[in-house]
């Protein structure tokens, strides 16, 4: 146990900070472009709403493993999209576009659904003032949405976090590729390594629904 600990203790706190991080950009990135695929959805132009409808039916329904792979192989190696010079840096953003592009499949399906909780009387309102579907959209109907799935959007971030660990598949150091390593030097201790990480994930995820759950009734809608 002391072995283990001894060499799997200082490790932990930078493998823990790159699920972190991981989750964080990702987040940002997913939030802004589930945003746009929201509002593609709900766009009075067919061309939108038909990319944003494919786009969604597809990715979300494609394994995320596939997608992490993509990246790294597809896009990396065979097209040489590069973020940095250094590999290790490479690999964490090209696994945050990755996030990004499945995650934000499920923030847009989560604010479609704040779309409904908007009475459709205020939006035929703004239009008969003559504003703009962009106008209505922004002003309007996305605020009271996000409002309204504060809470589902804490589901969303949870999962995400936990999807973090999939990033290990080409190689980021967060704490499921800790949790490899440290499982083949001691493979005997297997299940105190398990317990390691997962009361780890538990804090983060654990917070993050904490601060969600008190969001969701400091900023709810009143109807």
């Amino acid at each position: 146990m002391n072995e283990l600990w001894e060499d799997m203790g200082p490790q932990l706190w930078p493998a823990f900070w790159v699920t972190s991080q991981l989750t964080f950009w990702s987040a940002i990135g997913s939030l802004i472009w589930g945003t746009i695929l929201a509002a593609m959805r709900v766009s009075p132009v067919p061309v939108m709403r038909s990319f944003g409808t494919a786009y969604v039916n597809i990715v979300r329904n494609t394994p995320l493993t596939l997608i992490v792979l993509f990246a790294a192989i597809g896009l990396y190696q065979n097209l040489g999209l590069t973020f940095s010079s250094t590999i290790k840096t490479n690999n964490f953003w090209l696994a945050v576009l990755a996030f990004i592009v499945y995650t934000s499949t499920f923030v847009c399906e989560t604010l479609r659904s704040g779309f409904n909780t908007v009475p459709l009387g205020q939006a035929e309102a703004a239009r008969s003032l003559g504003l703009s579907f962009t106008q209505v959209f922004g002003i309007i109907v996305l605020p009271q949405a996000l409002r309204a799935t504060i809470g589902p959007m804490g589901s969303v971030l949870i999962a995400l976090t936990k999807n973090t660990t999939i990033a290990s598949v080409i190689g980021v150091a967060e704490a499921a590729a800790l949790m490899k390593t440290e499982i083949e030097s001691f493979a005997d201790q297997l299940l105190v390594i398990f317990a390691v990480i997962a009361v780890g994930f538990m804090i983060i995820t654990l917070s993050e629904g904490a601060v969600f759950g008190w969001l969701a009734k400091r900023w709810a809608v009143k109807r």
